[in-house]
């Protein structure tokens, strides 16, 4: 239980790290402490509940049509080498992160957020599909305990990038910290994608 708890708390941190335009809003309002919590709240929230329902639909998939459990195991192999690819890329071509000065409203932020969330196709491709496919590999009794897992290492990774950010702001504006941290995203998504491949 305690391995796969682990498990999805490495998959979680490994597909929500990448530096997306969601991880990028909750540093900016970080830095800056403005609306901080409402931001967490709702990227939390939303987070918990996509990773939920990523387990159980995918979950019901499997139990229709048992075969489809195969394809979207192979289907994750080829998405999280394709992930790794790109954080290589990324790596390469690294820059520093800044928050800028414009204040914005509370409405304009919680809607930002919102549609940073919801409107963007790698959060339903990561949270729901990728996630809840890893999820449902585990085999009978381990499910929740990724599922758990990959939950708390969104949760986590929100709070810390949203309250370390004002202290970090110097390092996060180095290319060097982003190069660093997405060649270790890449390892990590490559053992994830072996594991997976291997059953």
């Amino acid at each position: 239980m305690l391995t796969h708890l682990v498990s999805g708390l490495l998959a979680g941190w490994s597909l929500i790290i990448a530096v997306g335009p969601q991880n990028a809003l909750v540093l900016r309002q970080g830095i800056r402490r403005e609306h901080l919590g409402v931001v967490l709240t709702i990227c939390i929230l939303a987070d918990v509940v996509l990773i939920g329902s990523g387990t159980v639909g995918i979950g019901a998939i499997v139990l229709l049509a048992p075969w489809a459990l195969e394809v979207l195991r192979w289907l994750g192999v080829a998405y999280l080498l394709w992930f790794a690819w790109t954080s290589l890329k990324s790596a390469r071509e690294a820059s520093g992160l800044k928050a800028d000065t414009e204040q914005r409203s509370l409405r304009s932020i919680i809607l930002t957020t919102l549609a940073l969330t919801f409107l963007n196709p790698g959060v339903y491709l990561d949270t729901v599909v990728m996630l809840g496919n890893l999820a449902n590999q585990q085999g009978p009794g381990n499910v929740w305990p990724f599922t758990i897992g990959a939950m708390l290492g969104s949760v986590s990774w929100f709070l810390a990038i949203g309250y370390g950010a004002r202290g970090l702001s110097g390092y996060l504006a180095r290319p060097r910290v982003w190069q660093v941290l997405d060649v270790a995203i890449a390892v990590v998504l490559v053992i994830l994608a072996v594991r997976l491949a291997l059953g």
